[in-house]
């Protein structure tokens, strides 16, 4: 599978793990700690929205035509904030309300991320010769570590 199907595909399983952590407890943290990295990503997320413009806002990892390639926001530390943000709610309630289905919920969310941001930055290459450059000069998902 590649190509538009494997982007509709891997955005389904990503749905899919974010309605399983709507469905299955709290959509906030009752941990004062673990609510601070909940808003923590929430906050990353409207950061990245925010810098990323909406004409380049794409829920697919494909890169549409005309986009146009952003380094400013949190695309200054890292590559896929939008993703890191996800991981962080999905960490957040997680922790704060284990059960196996959210335990499978934030393990598919995590394969699925992996697969997408490796995808997409096959894409992001070929589209912009300048990322090449960027991917040595920042992290993926985690500042200095990832």
């Amino acid at each position: 599978m590649h190509g538009k199907a494997l982007s509709y595909f891997l955005v389904t399983l990503q749905f899919a793990s974010l309605a399983a952590f709507a469905l299955t407890g709290p959509w906030l943290a009752g941990t004062p700690w673990l609510l601070v990295v909940e808003f923590g990503g929430l906050f990353l997320g409207v950061w990245a929205l925010l810098s990323v413009g909406r004409g380049n806002l794409h829920i697919l990892p494909d890169v549409r035509a005309g986009a146009t390639f952003v380094r400013r926001g949190p695309y200054r530390f890292i590559r896929h904030p939008m993703y890191a943000a996800l991981l962080l709610v999905g960490a957040a309630l997680t922790l704060d309300q284990p059960s196996p289905m959210r335990l499978a919920a934030l393990a598919l969310l995590l394969a699925v991320i992996l697969v997408k941001l490796h995808y997409e930055e096959r894409l992001l290459d070929a589209a912009f010769p300048e990322y090449a450059r960027y991917k040595q000069e920042t992290s993926r998902l985690i500042p200095f570590v990832y």
